[in-house]
């Protein structure tokens, strides 16, 4: 049977490109005029404190802005993953549930009986207790 095809999950994508695009120009444009600026061997002034300060900052912002879009993608790709693997298991105990000949085969969700209430931490004990018999 061929996969289905599913949706492409989000991806951060031209926008945030652009930006870290953007940062890395501006970055490159800083510190080719502070390399030019100390060639020309003249003394530190004022406009070489403003090409330092722009190549530091421009490239802190270019590398933060890389980091953000590398973790956006991962999540993305983790959501993705997470979800696909949501719907597998909800379709694989919908059949199970359908196709079961003796209710051993499926695991039942725990109902309370005769007015009892259950918490979420009974549950899981009852239910092994059942699965041995």
């Amino acid at each position: 049977m061929a996969e289905p095809d599913r949706p492409v999950p989000h991806r951060p994508g031209a926008v945030s490109l652009f930006f870290v695009a953007k940062a890395g120009v501006f970055a490159l444009g800083f510190w080719i005029w502070l390399l030019v600026l100390a060639v020309r061997g003249d003394p530190a002034t004022g406009v070489h404190l403003i090409a330092a300060t722009g190549a530091v900052c421009t490239t802190l912002v270019g590398v933060v802005l890389g980091a953000r879009m590398a973790l956006q993608h991962n999540a993305a790709v983790r959501h993705a993953e997470v979800k696909r693997l949501l719907v597998d298991i909800s379709w694989n105990a919908f059949a199970a549930a359908g196709n079961a000949d003796q209710p051993a085969k499926v695991v039942p969700f725990p109902t309370p009986q005769d007015g009892e209430r259950v918490s979420a931490f009974d549950r899981g004990d009852r239910n092994r207790g059942e699965r041995r018999r």
